[in-house]
């Protein structure tokens, strides 16, 4: 009788849940809470851990974990200026600018040092305006951040030179790939660099870094099974699946997210008609009564019947294609293991109910809180704000400590372990507090955007950060007009250096023996090399953004799918 009895209760607590209204000012309290939660670890981490990339909460120490980049600090640079903190935005940008450096023998993971560091360092480069940084005459196409994105982007590019186009988990900072490194990788680290690779490409001129990842991802998704799944880990040199179990969660989450968010960013036909393929295999098979089991990836076979806490993004990313009724069935199931334990535990089996031995952490993950912003954003259910509410408590009831907030070992008995790792400041706050800030300026600013809009490129051409941001997985956002800027000033400044070498063509001679451009006459063009134009023959192959922004009515106005305030 206990689990029908656990299960009322729940849906009890749900219902209750439902019929709060948060006024504005129950909203604004709840800021204030969220930002003093931040500053409470923030300061933790730069009085005890920094330059360490960690810090260590319970024994209030620091350690390298994915590198040694203060990884922290870059992390949570965007996040100061999500909070409003121009100021220290301003400060650590700056020590950054003087302090980093690349070149470094150091062994790094090559999907996080993308999602955080290139990612990271990207979103401040394009959010340098709102915080009163100096900028380029040029910027967004070209700066100081954006400089260091790309130079941390290129000691990841030996990775990406195999047979298969697939990259090498791990890669020497300062020496490549090790000729040791393991073929194996997971899905998500072959999967998730369009969003960081494609705008580096697009604000720099540079195609390398967005060849580098569509190549990944094709070669991918040519190893699919029959019936249209893919595995968890693959062999990148021989292209077969070591570990074939199909799901979204752990080791593949990120591939789905970044095929649905890079076709929004970049106008992709083709990285959406493979999501939608993958959409209705995952639908087929892996999911029952809006759970989302793991299935062998051939058979279609349950091979766990369990729930992981990575899994829920999956929500947000549904109200992304406009899903919305089965995102917001799928997020309750989710909410009510939130609610039977204060936080998701890595592993929960579904037909008993509880915790997975040995995965009953709780790391501070940010997914659920994530789906919750997409979802109030979407419908402005104030379901979604009493989950941010719950989490806001339980994080401070369980996780807090006199030196920063510490992952929970076991949500069981609430022990703690002895690291805050980064996402905790990049994601879990920051989704945290524009969940409760509908109005915050990366959704738009208010009803008639209101401080939204900043001018860009040469002569202040582009209209830049009206809304529509698009959050790579380490929820680091990125505005898709500043890689429409870029690159239409790129394409503008290719068609006319074609119209100045035709011109210097002789005309009275046809075109079958007319001679190509003398050296002499291409060299000064290619020696331009601080110019963000393409080099010359090159041609972009994805299609650029339509305009640079989204109306404000439609700020949500996705692959069809039109959420205005209203809906």
């Amino acid at each position: 009788m206990r689990a029908p009895v656990c299960v009322a209760l729940l849906v009890l607590l749900l219902n209750d849940a439902e019929n709060h209204q948060f006024s504005e000012e129950e909203m604004t309290d709840v800021r204030q809470r969220i930002k003093d939660m931040f500053y409470h670890a923030y300061n933790s981490y730069l009085d005890n851990a920094f330059p360490y990339d960690e810090l260590r909460p319970l024994t209030c120490d620091g350690q390298d974990t994915w590198g040694s980049f203060s990884l922290t600090l870059i992390d949570a640079l965007d996040t100061l200026l999500v909070l409003g903190n121009h100021t220290e935005f301003q400060r650590v940008a700056t020590l950054l600018q003087d302090t980093m450096n690349f070149d470094i023998d150091v062994n790094a993971s090559v999907f996080e040092t993308n999602i955080r560091v290139v990612g990271g360092l990207l979103s401040a480069h394009l959010l340098a305006g709102r915080a009163g940084m100096e900028l380029e005459p040029d910027w967004p196409c070209s700066g100081p951040l954006l400089r260091m994105a790309e130079d941390a982007a290129r000691k990841l590019l030996p990775a990406f030179q195999t047979p298969s186009g697939m990259p090498y988990g791990t890669v020497n900072l300062l020496h490549g790939v090790s000729p040791t490194e393991t073929p194996v990788t997971c899905t998500a680290g072959v999967g998730t660099f369009i969003l960081e690779f494609a705008t580096l490409s697009r604000l720099t001129g540079d195609a390398t870094f967005e060849k580098a990842a569509r190549r990944a991802l094709r070669a991918l998704w040519k190893t699919r099974s029959d019936i249209g799944l893919v595995g968890n880990h693959i062999d990148i040199l021989s292209k077969k699946w070591v570990a074939q179990d199909a799901g979204i969660g752990a080791g593949v989450d990120s591939y789905f997210e970044y095929l649905v968010k890079g076709a929004i960013m970049l106008q992709d036909e083709e990285l959406l008609n493979m999501f939608q393929d993958y959409d209705r295999a995952i639908q087929n098979y892996t999911r029952f009564d809006d759970w989302y089991l793991w299935v062998q990836m051939h058979k279609g076979t349950v091979s766990m019947p369990v729930f992981q806490s990575l899994e829920a993004f999956w929500p947000g990313l549904q109200s992304l294609l406009g899903n919305l009724d089965s995102a917001a069935r799928t997020f309750q199931n989710y909410y009510s293991v939130w609610r039977q334990f204060g936080g998701l535990p890595e592993f929960y089996s579904i037909p008993q109910g509880y915790t997975v031995d040995k995965r009953e952490g709780y790391p501070l993950r940010p997914e659920l809180i994530e789906s919750a912003m997409y979802l109030f954003r979407a419908t402005g259910d104030h379901i979604y704000l009493q989950l941010g509410l719950d989490a806001l408590e339980s994080i401070e009831r369980i996780a807090k400590t006199p030196c920063g907030y510490a992952s929970v070992k076991d949500l069981r008995d609430h022990q703690l372990d002895n690291r805050m790792e980064s996402f905790f400041l990049a994601e879990t706050v920051k989704y945290l507090y524009l969940l409760f800030d509908p109005t915050h300026f990366l959704h738009g600013g208010g009803a008639e955007g209101d401080g939204s809009w900043e001018e860009g490129g040469e002569g202040g051409q582009c209209v830049l950060g009206a809304g529509g941001f698009i959050f790579n997985t380490e929820a680091h956002p990125l505005d898709p007009a500043a890689l429409y800027c870029c690159s239409r000033h790129a394409e503008d400044r290719q068609e006319l250096r074609h119209i100045l070498l035709s011109l210097s063509q002789p005309l009275e001679k046809p075109a079958s023996q007319s001679k190509p451009p003398t050296t002499q006459t291409q060299d000064p063009l290619r020696g331009q090399s601080d110019s963000i134009a393409l080099k010359p023959g090159e041609k972009k192959t994805a299609p650029l953004l339509s305009c640079p922004v989204q109306p404000f009515s439609a700020r949500l106005s996705i692959l069809g799918q039109v959420f205005t305030d209203n809906t």
